[in-house]
């Protein structure tokens, strides 16, 4: 069973949670990425979270038309297929869509896995996510509403996001302020809107100093401490204790205790891109500037073909990002907990 049915997401989500540990969801942009992110999870003996953004998607879908949802599709089908292979079980994700990107990404995904189900399939997707980080909470939560009722309808989880993570994905960006921090507040509303479970399951993205993309330890003030915060402050009103399965955006720079301490407060996922990015690309690199001479045509001389061969360096990248996915796995504790 490489690829989780709506049953087995659901336990994997659960084992996380009760064994304090998080699986790395690695955003991948092409079947190379997804296979390097398929063997360091089979290296690491983890099972994981394999996602597309809206900017993965359309690159997938080719610069002739750029259609997300084709990408998506596409990508989706050729993992089922060579994810047989490896011997863990993933889940498939859309990353960020934000309010405007809807209409041609996550809505038409949605519609797709609801016809797969009423013919008794299996969704194609097993989680999306809603980024309304960018609109007001009321509105964020009321669009957050009917994606969760569709999603649940089609077996699928919703991931949200009800405060702003800072810097920029996908030409997405909120400035690096006091505003990256949820309240209790905010979790409260967040719980009245969509439930606690009893409405279809979600993931919550709160943000507790997150920032997207590149920075390095200590330029960016985490306090996953506020994690316990929102899960006591819920948990008190409601009457359930750790109401919320969280999601950890952008973790490139963050410490291990960091990571350890957000772990024991109830993230299930961490989103991975910027590392995997720059451990898929440095090798390539590497073998260019070592081989300049047999990959260009230097001086009227013909090359080396067998440098050149993208089979070459590809095999170098899928190598250097499958170590950078087991380093992963490892600081998320989800190394060596796959599903028998």
């Amino acid at each position: 069973m490489p690829i989780a049915t709506p049953e087995v997401y659901n336990e994997m989500l659960d084992r996380a949670k009760a064994g304090k540990f998080a699986y790395p969801a690695i955003n991948v942009t092409s079947s190379q990425t997804l296979h390097a992110a398929l063997r360091g999870l089979a290296e690491a003996e983890s099972d994981g979270i394999i996602q597309m953004s809206t900017g993965g998607a359309e690159f997938l879908g080719g610069q002739h038309n750029k259609d997300m949802v084709t990408g998506a599709v596409a990508l989706a089908e050729f993992a089922h297929v060579v994810a047989k292979k490896y011997d863990i079980t993933i889940a498939l994700h859309t990353d960020h869509c934000p309010k405007g990107k809807l209409d041609t990404y996550v809505r038409p995904l949605l519609d797709i896995s609801a016809e797969r189900v009423a013919k008794g399939e299996n969704p194609l997707f097993q989680s999306h996510m809603w980024d309304g980080s960018a609109e007001t909470l009321a509105d964020n939560l009321a669009i957050g509403q009917e994606l969760l009722a569709k999603a649940a309808a089609a077996k699928i989880i919703l991931e949200v996001e009800i405060t702003p993570t800072g810097g920029e994905e996908d030409g997405v960006s909120h400035e690096i302020n006091d505003n990256l921090y949820t309240t209790v507040d905010d979790a409260i509303r967040t719980a009245e809107a969509l439930g606690l479970g009893e409405k279809g399951r979600y993931l919550l993205a709160a943000s507790f100093g997150n920032v997207h993309g590149v920075y390095k330890p200590g330029n960016v003030v985490l306090k996953p401490e506020l994690l316990k915060e929102l899960q006591d402050g819920v948990g008190a009103k409601f009457g359930k204790q750790s109401p919320f399965d969280f999601v950890f955006h952008g973790g490139s720079g963050s410490t291990l205790e960091e990571i350890h301490t957000a772990l024991e407060y109830g993230v299930v996922k961490q989103n991975l891109d910027t590392d995997m990015q720059y451990a898929f690309s440095r090798p390539v690199v590497d073998h260019m500037f070592k081989n300049y001479d047999g990959v260009l045509k230097v001086d009227g001389e013909v090359g080396t073909k067998s440098l050149y061969d993208p089979r070459t360096w590809g095999k170098a990248a899928e190598a250097g990002m499958a170590a950078r996915v087991v380093e992963a796995a490892k600081a998320l504790r989800s190394a060596g907990t796959k599903i028998k």
